[in-house]
């Protein structure tokens, strides 16, 4: 069965989006590339000229990481820059973007509402609240292992649509089909009901495979 892994950093796994590092070569499976918060540096501008390069492959996918982190020693403003820029890309190039954020989720809607492709914040694990407010500004959810133990993330995945969610190994090292097993079973329905439901997202956000 095809379960798609929406976000990972094993080159080697031909079933998802892999998260390119600027400087490596592009896999051959899908892909998505971007500047990550903690990659910001004072010559953010030629990466994001390579970046561009990249991102118009026919296997990228997505942009992104891309975001906002408050436990970094990178200026908050120019964080905001960064992210707004390739936001801005992503419109010109209609590709769907992947948000890495950490205590920062209040600074995110003012950036949807320059956004014309969807936005997918990958990784979540905070509180109902957060996920509701997210939700409710159109944004899609990306979940990880972290569901697999998490009892209050376990509770948010059973109320909120199935059609605004996705799953992911990140950089963990555990197989995706236990995630799919456990949200399966959280949404009592079966896998390849839920393998189908993820690709009918995939495809409302423009991932076609």
């Amino acid at each position: 069965m095809f379960l798609f892994d929406f976000h990972h950093h094993k080159i080697e796994n031909p079933c998802g989006i892999y998260n390119l590092s600027l400087g490596e070569n592009s896999p051959t499976s899908f892909f998505s590339v971007g500047i990550h918060p903690k990659n910001i540096g004072e010559d953010w501008e030629s990466y994001f000229e390579e970046l561009k390069k990249f991102s118009i492959l026919k296997n990228c996918v997505a942009i992104g990481e891309c975001g906002l982190d408050a436990l970094i020693d990178i200026d908050e403003n120019l964080q905001k820059t960064v992210f707004k820029q390739q936001i801005l890309w992503a419109n010109e190039i209609q590709k769907p973007v992947i948000i890495h954020c950490v205590k920062r989720f209040h600074e995110l809607v003012p950036f949807q509402k320059i956004a014309k492709v969807p936005l997918i914040i990958h990784g979540f694990n905070k509180k109902k609240s957060i996920a509701e407010e997210m939700l409710k500004h159109g944004f899609y959810l990306s979940f990880g292992k972290s569901v697999l133990y998490n009892l209050s993330l376990q509770a948010i995945i059973k109320e909120i649509p199935i059609d605004k969610i996705f799953l992911e190994t990140d950089d963990a090292d555990f197989d995706i089909v236990e995630l799919y097993q456990k949200v399966s079973e959280i949404k009592e329905i079966s896998l390849e009901e839920l393998q189908k439901k993820i690709s009918e997202n995939l495809q409302s956000i423009n991932v076609k495979f």
